[in-house]
């Protein structure tokens, strides 16, 4: 075998992914692309979700859908009601619009108290607590009258639904593999941006036909609803293989480090049959008893103490962790502010949307403004292929030319066209509103724009988990952090920036904002491995500190 290529540095998220040298005994190969490596290595475990079957692994990953589904309805569903509220209740639509801000601020903050805990005992148990605990606070929300009531549940509902914002991505690389997880991670944006716009257009006509407090109870409902399917099928997905490094496990980088794979073909399967054996000493080492997960009620267990978890103490520096690591880890900070500033338009569609449209010369109802997230809707869809499937497949074909080597950098590209597409539905939105343009091309605005919200939260996402795999559930709230931060800073200014400004002159200066914001990734494409390997000491000190109980 030619190592060559191989004979490198070993930065972090730098992967040998596609086996150029054809059938090689060292790596296990994807049965779909018959030259891709799997990373990371499946153990010889059966119980290992990597070597789950499909449809058990599309299960599992669903059923973190259906909690993003019925966390991200119930949170939503007041964005085309804003004006009715304000009606019944006397609470200003700039304070009902500053208690979603406040809501998304603790989204990113809590997901320091939910993630260490779900990082440590598992996941299973951190989903059901969230969906269970959203039903009252949304039952709360139908009986508001006062703001200081909006701004306390909204800031409670922001704690117990900040799971939303970090574990899904934590499930995904749970199950996936390198070369698909942007795919499902794509799903996923979509499911959290599609359930927000989903929610104002039922919204609208079930407060027309019940009325707005009706409307928040409708958003108890389809939690508890939600909470019952997962708990009949959400597995947990939670397992530790032992010392193990992306990169260093299959898709070895520095040949030094690479060890066999145990018996596998050019044909084998992602999901390795229960069966197949495994005669490696080195992989049986690195993988730690399952205690029981074959059991049923292990399965299905709220929260679970497997071997190899991080200690207590572990748990408790999760909770600090990830503030330091915006810090230590600059890719990190990057894909931060790339979500967070794509989270922001996304708060100024909300904000916007039912004052602009519930005005003359539309005087929409709360019903039609609902209708309006239609166009959201299909962009979000389209987003999530963008970013998703074709983010990969360009991975893939880079990482090919590179002679094997997939950087992390590689996926960004795709943000150039939703970069500039959403830069324009921006100005289409706002400056048609000024001029009272035909409510078509309003909405093809506000669908352009969702593409490049979608598209670039997905990226950001991505991007982080691809950069620092080992620590990715850690880094994930590090980037939500930022996000959500950005978000409430949007909540806040959107208000007075466009009527202080006007429609027009606010969104055409968004526009160029945006575009020059996302068009940092190119940047990030040609520096974007200089500032991964000057996180090497961080990221080694981190990585030691989770290995070393794993052993």
């Amino acid at each position: 075998m030619n190592t060559d290529h191989l004979e490198h540095d070993n930065v972090p998220g730098t992967i040998y992914l596609v086996d150029v040298d054809g059938e090689t005994p060292t790596f296990r190969h994807d049965a779909s692309h018959k030259d891709v490596v799997l990373v990371p290595r499946p153990s010889s475990d059966p119980e290992d979700p990597l070597n789950w079957s499909h449809s058990r692994k599309i299960r599992a990953v669903t059923m973190s859908y259906i909690y993003v589904l019925g966390t991200g309805i119930a949170t939503s569903l007041q964005y085309s009601v804003l004006s009715d509220i304000t009606r019944d209740t006397g609470i200003s639509t700039a304070n009902l619009v500053q208690g979603t801000g406040l809501m998304f601020l603790f989204f990113g903050w809590a997901c320091l108290i939910w993630q260490p805990l779900a990082l440590t005992y598992g996941r299973r148990g951190v989903y059901l607590t969230s969906m269970l605990l959203t039903v009252p606070m949304m039952v709360w929300t139908a009986y508001s009258s006062t703001a200081s009531e909006w701004f306390a549940h909204r800031i409670l509902i922001g704690v117990i639904c900040s799971p939303i914002e970090s574990l899904p991505e934590v499930t995904v690389f749970d199950v996936f593999f390198a070369h698909n997880r942007g795919t499902y991670m794509g799903l996923y944006v979509f499911v959290l941006f599609g359930s927000n716009f989903l929610a104002p257009l039922v919204a609208g006509w079930f407060n027309d036909a019940y009325g707005w407090r009706w409307t928040m109870l409708l958003g108890a409902i389809i939690p508890a609803v939600c909470f019952f399917i997962m708990l009949m099928f959400m597995e947990e997905t939670m397992y530790f293989r032992g010392s193990t490094i992306e990169g260093q496990d299959g898709g070895a980088i520095n040949t030094s480090t690479m060890k066999p794979a145990g018996p596998s073909s050019h044909a084998e399967k992602a999901e390795l049959p229960p069966s197949a054996p495994s005669t490696s000493d080195s992989t049986d080492r690195s993988v730690l008893p399952s205690s029981g997960t074959t059991s049923l009620w292990m399965k299905y267990r709220w929260f679970r103490s497997l071997p190899g978890r991080p200690t207590n103490s572990d748990m408790m520096r999760m909770v600090y962790r990830p503030v330091v690591m915006i810090v230590k880890f600059p890719t990190v900070l990057w894909a931060g502010f790339l979500y967070g500033i794509n989270l922001s338009w996304y708060n100024v569609l909300n904000g916007t949307a039912s004052p602009i449209l519930s005005a003359a010369p539309y005087n929409w109802s709360a019903a039609l403004i609902g209708c309006v997230y239609t166009g959201p809707i299909i962009g979000a869809a389209l987003a999530s292929l963008w970013s998703g499937n074709v983010a990969d497949y360009i991975a893939l074909r880079l990482a090919r030319r590179n002679k094997g080597i997939r950087e992390p950098e590689h996926r960004l590209w795709p943000l150039a066209f939703s970069g500039v597409l959403s830069a324009a539905g921006l100005i289409t939105w706002g400056v048609g509103a000024y001029h009272d343009a035909h409510w078509v091309g309003l909405v093809f605005g506000l669908g352009m724009l969702t593409f490049g919200c979608v598209t670039g939260g997905s990226m950001a996402v991505s991007y982080n988990v691809d950069c620092f795999k080992e620590l990715g559930g850690e880094t994930t709230v590090s980037v939500m952090i930022i996000r959500n931060t950005i978000g409430f800073g949007f909540s806040y200014a959107i208000t007075p920036w466009y009527t202080t400004e006007g429609l027009q002159n606010c969104f055409i200066t968004a526009g160029m904002v945006s575009i020059a914001c996302t068009f940092t990734f190119i940047p990030i494409i040609f520096y974007g491995k200089r500032l991964r390997r000057w996180s090497i000491p961080a990221y080694r000190k981190y990585v030691a500190s989770l290995v070393v109980h794993q052993e």
